[in-house]
């Protein structure tokens, strides 16, 4: 008999997509963002300030190699060939690895960027939840990061040890952030962000009857409470706005470090419009919707890198004006 093939519940769907009302031949010019994450690897083909192609898929052991599959993916369903880039550039924790990268930009610099472009100017503080790590950014009126903490190096309260405690319950993890919020009563105190130990904790009060909807709850607010810590080390100055699709899943975060934050799936970005003169300054214009889910975020932060001011392209320099909708 052969054997029955596990259920990966950690698992969530690669992507890619093309906007099939660009047509990439009438562009003046067009670049391209890879960002080879710890756990993802993004790709966005942007043209003429646009958003036209777009690619995620999980990041393997070779990062260079991440790094031509993604840009490979966001290319699937298009006519266009690598060569018509006229400018790649690399971030993320492989960014270094990125070999058809022009210029690399620090994930931090892009998420504090990619913030100050999306909500506006009035954001000081930026929290990034990823795969591997915490992000607690402070930035200026102009995007560029002040100060920054980050967790040390352990899974907890991060996008991989959710995978692993979503697998562990038989979650898929793309539903863990809903299935947190059906806990008919107030969720057990999960004492141990720690992984390991904390899959032996929720084993037990499994074993105790409590639903899987109050262990992950549990584990929820527990990660609350990590990043909480972090957060608060640095020091919240309004406005606050949060990076990754792992805030989502996390109930009582928003109420432990005591901010306000908009609800919603939905990120709108929308930067002025404007020609492209020789050696001149050119304003982009390009409204991208991206839904947050675990894992996710990258989008926002490849566009703080595509997007960063002062980027000398040949012949122009790009220059670019938020417009808030």
């Amino acid at each position: 008999m052969a054997e029955e093939t596990r259920q990966e519940f950690w698992r969530w769907t690669e992507s890619n997509w093309v906007n099939p009302e660009i047509d990439w031949k009438k562009a003046q010019y067009i670049t391209a963002g890879i960002d080879v994450g710890s756990v993802s690897t993004q790709a966005v083909i942007m043209a003429d300030g646009e958003i036209y192609a777009y690619g995620n898929m999980r990041t393997g052991s070779d990062s260079p190699e991440s790094a031509r599959k993604g840009l490979d993916f966001a290319l699937k369903n298009t006519d266009m060939p690598e060569s018509r880039i006229d400018y790649c550039i690399g971030t993320g924790y492989g960014r270094v690895n990125v070999p058809m990268a022009d210029r690399t930009l620090t994930e931090i610099a892009c998420h504090a960027r990619g913030a100050n472009f999306i909500y506006g100017p009035q954001v000081r503080t930026v929290l990034d939840v990823g795969g591997q790590d915490i992000k607690a950014i402070q930035c200026d009126a102009e995007g560029r990061v002040t100060n920054f903490l980050m967790n040390d190096k352990c899974a907890a309260g991060t996008g991989r040890g959710m995978e692993v405690f979503a697998d562990l319950l038989g979650v898929p993890i793309t539903e863990v952030g809903e299935r947190s919020y059906m806990a008919k009563q107030e969720p057990p105190v999960v004492s141990n962000t720690c992984v390991v130990y904390a899959k032996s904790e929720a084993t037990g009060l499994l074993r105790k009857g409590w639903t899987t909807e109050e262990v992950l709850a549990a584990y929820c607010r527990a990660m609350a409470e990590r990043i909480s810590s972090l957060v608060e080390r640095l020091g919240v100055i309004p406005e606050f706005a949060v990076t990754g699709g792992m805030a989502k899943l996390i109930v009582h975060l928003f109420e432990k470090i005591e901010v306000e934050h908009q609800a919603g799936q939905v990120a709108v970005v929308a930067l002025g419009g404007g020609e492209f003169p020789a050696n001149d300054f050119a304003e982009m214009t390009t409204v991208v919707q991206s839904s947050q889910r675990i894992l996710g975020g990258q989008l926002f932060q490849l566009l703080g890198a595509l997007l960063h001011p002062g980027i000398e392209f040949p012949g122009q320099l790009y220059q670019l004006h938020l417009g808030m909708t």
